[in-house]
């Protein structure tokens, strides 16, 4: 039919995100947090169609930590669980502890195969920008994949400035954007993701995340964008209907099954790390 796209999709990248930097187990029993729960963690969100798992880990409080022992030891777990059939994506999340250089100390010193970055905390000023310009080309010649933090339009803007000036390397980078961080009561809707997508300019890949009951309507309103997904027990506890899911994997299965109803395929871990390869 005349104007009408024929092309496939893009596979879809699922992302589990199992327990961020702040949760415990008072807010959800099954939530991980050693090695070994987040090693199965990531087994039963692989079977249930997650190419990727982004990383945290805590120290021996329970407190978040950019330790790389302690990265080392979960890295170690999870591929004993599911070999090379998940990306794993470290986090180097501030969340008021660690300062630039620390986080980026503690990515040189751990070599992940994959990263999460925020450009507020990375590139906060005019005055950061040579140091993280430096960074992020390290991370390139590396091949490290990094994934860009994002949450508003306005950020995007300015990522789109740091590529024009050379901070962030030329080409089609991958972002994050996350939806409703700082609205009331923390909640996401779909209509948070529109004006990110359209200060997109430069056409980067991208995904989504959200906070609160309405993570799958927003990933499912990703997915037909052709973006992708981060999901899990990080910024949500509920499945669609509003009741509390029994872990990741329930969240991750909920997901899946809108993704299938709109025919999107799924991206196991090779074509993940192809795509994001690609992206950057």
């Amino acid at each position: 039919m005349p104007g009408v796209s024929t092309s496939a999709p893009e596979p879809l990248i699922v992302t589990v995100a199992p327990n961020g930097a702040r949760k415990t187990r008072a807010d959800h029993p099954a939530l991980p947090i050693t090695p070994d729960e987040l090693a199965r963690t990531a087994a039963d969100c692989r079977a249930a169609g997650a190419a990727m798992i982004h990383l945290h880990v805590r120290d021996s409080q329970g407190r978040h930590s950019l330790g790389v022992e302690a990265y080392r030891e979960a890295i170690v777990a999870i591929r004993d669980a599911v070999g090379d059939e998940l990306v794993i994506q470290a986090t180097s999340e501030a969340v008021g502890i660690y300062g630039a250089a620390e986080q980026m100390a503690m990515v040189r010193a751990l070599r992940p195969e994959a990263v999460s970055l925020a450009i507020r905390e990375l590139v906060p000023d005019a005055a950061a920008e040579q140091e993280a310009a430096a960074f992020f080309a390290w991370l390139k010649r590396e091949s490290i994949l990094p994934q860009f933090i994002l949450y508003s339009a306005k950020e995007v803007a300015r990522f789109n400035a740091l590529v024009e000036r050379g901070v962030v390397p030329a080409g089609r980078q991958f972002l994050l954007f996350v939806l409703g961080r700082y609205s009331q009561g923390q909640v996401s809707e779909p209509q948070d993701l529109l004006p990110l997508v359209a200060a997109n300019r430069q056409g980067h890949r991208w995904a989504v995340c959200a906070f609160g009951a309405r993570e799958a309507a927003c990933a499912l309103t990703a997915a037909c964008l052709d973006g992708h997904l981060r999901i899990g027990f990080e910024n949500n506890l509920l499945l669609p209907d509003g009741s509390l899911a029994p872990d990741n994997a329930a969240l991750v299965a909920a997901t899946v099954a809108g993704v299938n109803a709109i025919a999107r395929p799924l991206a196991d871990a090779a074509t993940a790390r192809t795509i994001m390869a690609d992206a950057g």
